[in-house]
């Protein structure tokens, strides 16, 4: 293994074939949406070169919501980290103790996050329903006709009811990554914590919960980093609206490419984006610190 290490053609020879996906699939889109962000383009004619103008329009005297836009996007990364990653980390560890029926609700809990998307848009949109949905019927059922609402199309819950079903379906994805981390842990360190007299909540919280201090780190960045680009189940719901209440970043810089054809404007958005979620990664590594490993 030494020796391959230290061969550079070897090293070459395995990592060339990865970094040339990487920059035909990943660098080389960064770099095109760049420079057309630095256009007034439609994506027919002949673009005009206008600098930094279209990142001046996203902040200076905007108008089309992309500011409501990023504070949507925020509070989703708020609601995941600790919302979301809450009840994945308290799942996580009530299954690592080898409950009863163990592989039956890991994969329960995990199915939202193989379903289609679409399919989960259409599932809340029937929830949400104002006439025949799930939640305005139990509503009047226990005598709270009163809160029924238009779920969706009221600029008051619309935000909320879109946020609700993200949360729901990636609590299983987040939740089988620490119960991994969890599981992991060697049972000699419980075993001797059981020894000393510890119980299940100081477990958890001096022994465990600090163990998976790396992959919970790795939890939050997905989470944050998947809030700053949510698109697919937002568009399928609401499509941003009504009037820009659930707009986040991403369904705004798709209608501003697709429907309103000005690529340029656009691809600064998009360009946002990627430049705040580097930077969200790059504050959460700073605040985790250095992961120590047991």
């Amino acid at each position: 293994m030494e020796k391959i290490l230290s061969d550079k053609k070897a090293i070459f020879l395995f990592v060339f074939p990865a970094f040339l996906v990487f920059l035909v699939i990943v660098l080389l889109p960064i770099f095109f949406s760049f420079y057309y962000s630095l256009l007034k383009w439609d994506g027919f004619s002949k673009g005009v070169f206008i600098g930094l103008q279209n990142y001046k329009n996203l902040f200076i005297n905007n108008t089309d919501g992309f500011i409501v836009s990023v504070k949507n996007s925020f509070i989703l990364a708020v609601l995941s980290v600790f919302i979301q990653l809450p009840i994945s980390l308290l799942l996580a560890l009530i299954l690592s103790r080898g409950i009863k029926g163990e592989k039956f609700y890991r994969t329960v809990y995990f199915i939202p996050v193989i379903l289609s998307t679409v399919v989960i848009g259409q599932l809340w949109m029937k929830i949400y329903n104002p006439n025949y949905g799930l939640l305005n019927f139990i509503l009047t059922k226990i005598g709270l006709q009163s809160l029924t609402n238009q779920w969706l199309g009221n600029t008051k819950t619309a935000l909320g009811a879109v946020f609700v079903p993200i949360l729901w379906q990636y609590i299983g994805y987040h939740m089988l990554l620490m119960y991994a981390s969890a599981k992991s842990i060697p049972t000699d360190i419980y075993e001797a914590a059981k020894i000393d007299g510890a119980t299940e909540s100081q477990i958890a919280f001096r022994i465990t919960i600090p163990l998976m201090k790396p992959i919970i780190k790795v939890c939050v960045i997905f989470a944050v980093i998947g809030s700053f680009k949510a698109f697919d189940l937002i568009y399928v719901l609401t499509n941003g609206g009504p009037l820009h209440a659930s707009e986040v970043p991403s369904t705004l810089m798709y209608n501003m490419i697709f429907f309103r054809y000005q690529y340029g404007y656009g691809s600064a958005m998009a360009i946002f984006i990627i430049l705040e979620s580097l930077i969200g990664t790059v504050i959460i590594q700073k605040l985790f610190g250095k992961d120590e490993a047991y």
